[in-house]
């Protein structure tokens, strides 16, 4: 039988290229990282250049990793990849609020809103809104009214005592509409009698024509809430949507938590 030839491989296994999968899982890596907000299988595939199946072969041994996640319908950046740079798991906690803020914005046919209460300021975080669907107007800086917004008042809420008058000495009530509550001792006793369950509306006391309602969002330490505003004359679709923000509250703290 004849020798085989020096220098070359034989038999089945012999694999010309036997770094291809790990350059085709890079690039796929790559490829999802340029859509913060999720892309789908098919996307993938014509953007690399390879068969579908092959895309989702490689996307689930990925994920199986924790490189890469599946969620509704389209892949992220996973979180064993927050071991690389804190850069990746924030960019990847952005794009899920931002994807559950839209689902929830057309479930409810309105705009809405996550904000956090940070370093002693409220802090509007993201608003998902359209023409369709309008943002209240911020005619009055959110950090200075929360006496009087929804989303302030939740967020105040979950502050001890001595955190809302801290709050409110240095941004003490001021009158906005002719409903805004001016008196700090009336302010602070419904905030301590506001139940953890129980949405906090907003009347039109920030802004005439408009009304809006929260609910506390809970994350580690984040004191943040959703919140959803419609137009005055819209009020009576307001407790159904202050019901359904109680709904997506958890989901929404889920997504968050990488």
């Amino acid at each position: 039988m004849p020798a085989p030839s020096r220098g070359r491989r034989t038999g089945p296994a012999h694999n010309p290229n036997p770094y291809g999968p790990l350059h085709r899982a890079l690039r796929l890596l790559e490829a999802v990282d340029r859509h913060p907000h999720g892309v789908d299988t098919a996307r993938l595939a014509r953007e690399l250049g390879l068969q579908a199946a092959a895309v989702r072969e490689l996307a689930e041994a990925l994920e199986c990793e924790g490189y890469l996640l599946f969620d509704d319908g389209v892949w992220l950046l996973g979180g064993a990849l927050t071991v690389l740079g804190q850069q990746n798991r924030e960019q990847l906690v952005r794009a899920r609020l931002h994807r559950r803020l839209a689902d929830l914005r057309e479930e409810l046919g309105a705009a809405v809103y996550f904000t956090r209460y940070h370093d002693g300021e409220l802090s509007v975080e993201a608003v998902s809104a359209t023409d369709r669907t309008p943002a209240v107007q911020e005619w009055v800086d959110f950090r200075a009214t929360a006496h009087a917004s929804a989303m302030g008042k939740c967020l105040l809420s979950q502050l001890d005592h001595d955190g809302r008058r801290d709050h409110l000495a240095r941004h003490p009530v001021a009158r906005l509409t002719s409903r805004t509550i001016t008196d700090p001792e009336q302010l602070l006793h419904r905030l301590e009698r506001q139940p953890a369950t129980v949405p906090v509306l907003d009347l039109q006391e920030y802004a005439l024509g408009t009304v809006c309602a929260a609910v506390p969002v809970i994350a580690g330490a984040t004191v943040g809430c959703l919140a959803t505003s419609l137009p005055a004359a819209e009020t009576h679709r307001l407790r159904a949507a202050a019901e359904l923000l109680s709904l997506r509250a958890a989901p929404l703290m889920l997504a968050m938590a990488v």
